[in-house]
């Protein structure tokens, strides 16, 4: 069975509007699937459904099982014994996960507890998910309010969060847009690290195949709330059946790094 199953989702807004349409795709254990499209074809609305966060107004029907617990109509209290253990988040910008007025190594204790840990215990737990996620100066970091460091440094804050509870799926969304090059790349390889240590299954959400080259195994694309192909990031490089994919092969920033993968995924 897979981890996530995903069966004729549909997104609607309050006014009947349908956003996402008859969707379906499963991420296997392990696995790394990459959801790309433009901005509005429905990616990231998706990641929401999948954990049972989508805004106010709007409703989801169809199948979404996630570890065998089925989220589409679950109760809020079932809702929070998955989020955190079976599938965790990574948003675009960090401050949306992170509270301004909270210091940091606060705000990475909470997940630390649901694993039991307390003192000294929860301390050092805090300290060593700082440093896994290469932060150099992990006591000023946790004693620093989210202000007070930078976009990549909050970034890694928050991978370190999702990753506290040892999620079995990491949901990236769009986890390096608001980063410039270079923190990009180095967000990008530590992502691809740790993800690899601890053999999880990723669902990495971008509108740049170059960047979904590097973390995913598997894409599937995505325009106007519906999926219109899918396969190897090399398959639809070398090949894109559709003429929407060829748009988004043709414009993906640094194009020869998609096609110079080394050994296939």
């Amino acid at each position: 069975m897979s981890l996530l199953d995903v069966r004729d989702l549909t997104i609607r807004t309050s006014d009947g509007r349908a956003l996402v349409s008859d969707l379906s795709f499963s991420v296997d254990r392990g696995e790394r699937l990459g959801l790309i499209g433009e901005s509005g074809s429905g990616k990231s609305l998706t990641t929401l459904a999948v954990l049972g966060l989508l805004p106010d107004g709007m409703t989801a029907t169809g199948s979404v099982e996630l570890d065998g617990t089925q989220i589409v109509g679950a109760s809020e209290k079932r809702l929070v014994g998955v989020r955190g253990s079976a599938a965790a988040i990574v948003f675009q910008e960090p401050l949306t996960a992170l509270d301004p007025l909270m210091r940091v190594g606060r705000q990475l204790a909470e997940p630390l507890r649901r694993r039991g840990l307390k003192g000294d215990a929860l301390r050092k737990a805090v300290a060593e998910a700082l440093e896994q996620v290469r932060l150099p100066e992990p006591g000023r970091i946790a004693r620093a309010f989210p202000h007070e460091i930078s976009g990549g440094q909050r970034q890694r804050v928050a991978l370190a969060m999702a990753l506290a509870c040892e999620p079995d799926l990491l949901i990236a969304d769009e986890p390096t847009t608001a980063l410039d090059v270079t923190v990009q790349s180095e967000m990008l390889v530590l992502l691809d690290t740790l993800v690899g240590e601890r053999g999880m299954a990723v669902l990495f959400v971008s509108h740049d195949l170059a960047v979904v080259s590097r973390v995913t195994d598997r894409v599937l694309v995505m325009k106007d709330g519906r999926a219109v192909e899918d396969g190897t990031v090399r398959d639809l490089v070398r090949a894109p059946r559709q003429a929407y994919t060829k748009a988004l092969v043709d414009s993906a920033r640094k194009l020869e790094s998609a096609l110079d993968l080394g050994e296939p995924r």
